[in-house]
């Protein structure tokens, strides 16, 4: 197949955003919005019954932070960012492989959209139902802990952690999408490295609370960086500095992207 104008360089053009990424772009937040009760209500409510029961079963028995933080409290940022990124891999990875299962990723493909366009469009797209979901968690925790304490601290931190763990899992999203061939492809990623991830990443307790060589082991974790950074948004306190969680974020933005940008320029897995 001859070469598409789609997956062209950034280069050619520079670094803008054009129409091609506006229609991209309105179409993937378009795409999950119409299905708001699947996209959005669904992750709510399911992370709703982890609260009720993690804080109902656990509350009088776990101590974190040396008891200066309730442990409902300490929950409820785990829980948002754990919505966040779960739902922000989810968007941009499901749009992929099902644009190529029914065979319309050629409508993206030919028009002329740069691969920095396509990419901006896909990952954005991810960033927005990620940020809608965990901005709707946060607002249903407000009854069990109280506005004051649900509040974060240091807000800055927890806009900037929130939009670097949604872009990280929407690029990716991105990469698992362009990679997978079929459905069970892309169960791999979220079986196997996603949801252990996300799980073993301190979303149900503090890193200190384990045995030394699990703690140790927990560094190696990038999830357990994204959210031990949001958690210290809230709280002021975390299990490491929050500017060593920040560079994680970054370095770890910057590759995946680079990789996403390459795959997407040389047309990997998307011409065939």
């Amino acid at each position: 197949m001859p070469s598409s104008p789609a997956v062209r360089s950034a280069s050619a053009s520079g670094l803008r955003l054009g129409p091609g990424f506006k229609a991209l772009f309105y179409k993937e937040c378009l795409r999950f919005w119409k299905v708001a009760f699947q996209t959005i209500v669904a992750p709510v409510v399911t992370t709703l019954l982890y609260l009720l029961i993690f804080s109902h079963v656990l509350e009088s028995n776990v101590k974190v932070y040396d008891g200066r933080v309730a442990y409902t409290a300490f929950l409820i940022p785990g829980l948002v960012m754990m919505a966040v990124l779960q739902n922000a891999f989810a968007n941009s990875s499901s749009s992929l492989i099902q644009s190529k299962m029914m065979r319309s990723i050629i409508f993206v493909l030919l028009p002329p959209i740069t691969s920095f366009e396509l990419f901006c469009a896909y990952v954005f797209g991810a960033m927005v139902r990620g940020l809608a979901v965990g901005l709707g968690v946060w607002l249903i925790t407000f009854p069990f802990v109280g506005a004051a304490a649900a509040v974060p601290q240091h807000p800055l931190w927890v806009i900037g952690f929130a939009a670097g763990g949604s872009a990280i899992l929407g690029t990716l999203g991105l990469i698992a999408g362009i990679w997978s061939e079929k459905f069970d492809h892309l169960a791999v990623f979220q079986n196997f490295i996603i949801m252990p991830l996300t799980f073993l990443s301190g979303v149900f307790y503090s890193i200190h609370s384990l045995p030394s060589f699990w703690q140790g082991l927990s560094h190696f974790n990038p999830f357990f960086y994204m959210i031990d950074g949001f958690r210290y948004g809230f709280f002021g306190i975390a299990d490491v500095s929050p500017w060593r969680s920040l560079a994680v974020v970054v370095l770890f933005v910057v590759a995946l992207s680079a990789i996403a940008l390459r795959m997407l320029a040389t047309g990997y897995k998307l011409r065939q």
